[in-house]
């Protein structure tokens, strides 16, 4: 889904050549039924895709799916070496960075380019965030995310984030605390914008208790939608799905 940083957050889904602006499906009943075929990122419409919804031959050849987007320490483009291809890898990791805290159902640390920090941050369901560093280059963001696993996690809690289990964080104060324990050659990188982002998601009622939807298990899924969090439809009676994870699903959809 594409977001748009509004109070509250509003979302927009791709369905061929139109827009569907998913926030006014809120409280309406939706039915989603699965054709069982999928359009890779090359656009291929095959049977099966592998991890972030690529076939075979994308999972394992293109440079959109190389370790580098995945595990950001792991860029090797600064020094001028490929993975897969080495003219996206340097237009896509020698660019700015930056190293953020969010509180998205607890503190998390985490990477992301410069120009999409927000975008990742709504993507993520974060309720606040902060910059806590910035790099010329993904590899050096990722050396930052390294050396702080050992003092917060580095993945959202995605089922508090969900129920909106959200307990006050003092980001400030917990930048300043994780830049101490940077190893002093990575210190330099420490941001000086202090600005908390503060999100606010368009949700009717969160669920008490949670069940995923997963269109691979099943032929279709209806349900009432009570709100929108992250890359996540809220559905009544605690069911969520994920529609990054169901990212080239070629489906139906019908609003009731």
């Amino acid at each position: 889904m594409i977001t748009m940083h509004e109070n509250p957050v509003r979302y927009a889904l791709g369905i061929g050549d139109d827009m569907l602006t998913v926030n006014s499906l809120i409280n309406k009943q939706i039915d989603i039924y699965f054709t069982h075929k999928h359009v890779c990122y090359c656009e291929k419409v095959v049977d099966k895709v592998f991890r972030n919804n690529f076939c075979y031959e994308c999972y394992f050849t293109n440079p959109a799916a190389g370790d580098a987007i995945f595990r950001p320490e792991l860029s090797t483009a600064h020094l001028g070496i490929g993975d897969r291809d080495l003219e996206f890898e340097q237009r896509y990791q020698l660019q700015p960075h930056v190293v953020y805290l969010a509180n998205s159902g607890g503190l998390k640390v985490g990477v992301t380019r410069l120009n999409q920090k927000t975008t990742r941050w709504m993507d993520q369901g974060a309720n606040s965030t902060i910059v806590l560093a910035e790099t010329t280059n993904r590899f050096e963001a990722g050396q930052i995310e390294v050396a702080l696993k050992s003092f917060v996690a580095d993945k959202t809690h995605w089922q508090r984030m969900l129920k909106n289990h959200i307990e006050a964080i003092d980001l400030l104060a917990e930048k300043r605390r994780l830049i101490k324990e940077l190893p002093e050659e990575l210190q330099k990188f420490a941001s000086t914008e202090d600005e908390v982002y503060n999100f606010s998601y368009p949700v009717e009622a969160y669920p008490q208790k949670i069940s995923s939807v997963n269109l691979s298990k099943g032929d279709s899924f209806s349900g009432k939608l009570m709100g929108i969090k992250g890359q996540y439809l809220i559905f009544a009676q605690g069911a969520v799905f994920n529609v990054r994870s169901h990212e080239g699903y070629i489906v139906d959809l019908e609003v009731r």
